[in-house]
């Protein structure tokens, strides 16, 4: 496997932490003097409250960090060009978002038809780039089955697009407990570095960048963070992690290595569904789960780390299933 590494690609992790870990200070002011506050909800935990007023939109800061530690590399490894292009498209979509949101202040953003119109052109364009130009298929490597290669001809297109927006949901949903969606993403992130070294598809560069980008965010994004990503960072997490899984064939690993991803987009999809059929009751105390433990008595810090060790065991799993 190391032989498959050009080991100066390392550069890419430590520039963007770099890169990361410098901006923060300068940025973090900044918002603070747009006012870009995080509102936070009433009927959230009580803890919570606290937060009122804490910068977002912090995803600025990631996306220049992971630009900074993989964009050097693009002439080198040019594969790496259809993740940057989704990695910093559903950001640029996550910034309308926040900035409707937060400096605009009108409370419900992008209207759902303009966000799922703006998500499906960023898809279409980096399914065109991945086909066309870098020559990618899109055949499925089923897990498990020692390299199985399911071929699903034009219902392929369609299965990208709901898995797409199946996994920006789940990383957006993740963002609501400071440094969940940095932590549980930078173990989905390694997962992916060495698949790419194992396959040899050059994707190193934005995988390391990425890595270093949250390892520097989360210096000022753990608890008590001092900013938060917002939908600018969680929609661009959740594009690196979708484009990257298709560049190697392998979105139906998402399933496993983003297994957090996935188990708040359920719980949040059990929640409403059971609260209308039942009129009224609820599954969880509150919806994504994290809150659910959050009003059980766990705090924000065993929140993020139990559900990074769950990350890290189903990375493991990916791995055997591979």
């Amino acid at each position: 496997m190391l032989a498959n590494l050009d080991k100066s690609v390392i550069i890419s992790l430590f520039l963007s932490f770099i890169v990361t870990v410098a901006l923060s200070p300068v940025m973090i002011p900044f918002l603070l003097r747009l006012k870009v506050g995080q509102t936070v909800r009433d009927d959230g935990p009580e803890s919570h409250l606290k937060k009122n007023g804490t910068p977002t939109m912090g995803g600025l800061i990631i996306l220049i960090g992971f630009l900074g530690g993989s964009i050097i590399f693009c002439a080198r490894y040019s594969n790496t060009i259809p993740v940057i292009l989704m990695t910093v498209g559903f950001g640029i979509i996550g910034f309308i978002d926040d900035y409707i949101k937060v400096v605009l202040k009108r409370s419900l953003g992008l209207r759902a038809w303009q966000k799922i119109v703006l998500q499906l052109v960023v898809t279409v364009i980096f399914a065109i780039y991945m086909t066309k130009i870098s020559g990618v298929n899109l055949l499925l490597r089923i897990p498990f089955t020692g390299g199985y290669m399911l071929d699903l001809s034009w219902f392929s297109y369609v299965v990208l697009i709901f898995a797409v927006l199946g996994t920006v949901n789940g990383a957006n949903l993740t963002d609501g407990v400071d440094g969940l969606a940095s932590s549980v993403t930078v173990v989905i992130a390694v997962f992916f570095a060495v698949m790419a070294v194992i396959e040899n598809m050059g994707l190193e560069p934005t995988s390391l960048a990425l890595i270093g980008a949250l390892l520097g965010f989360l210096v000022f994004n753990c608890n008590p963070a001092k900013v938060f990503m917002g939908d600018t960072g969680s929609l661009a997490l959740g594009g690196y992690v979708i484009a990257t899984a298709y560049m190697l064939n392998m979105p139906i690993y998402v399933i496993i290595v983003a297994i957090i991803y996935v188990l708040e987009s359920v719980s949040v999809i059990l929640q409403v569904g059971y609260f209308k059929i039942s009129h009224g009751k609820r599954v969880f105390k509150m919806a994504p789960i994290h809150h659910h433990f959050e009003l059980s008595g766990w705090s924000e810090t065993k929140v993020v780390t139990i559900f990074t060790i769950i990350s890290i065991f189903a990375a493991v799993i990916g791995f055997l299933a591979y």
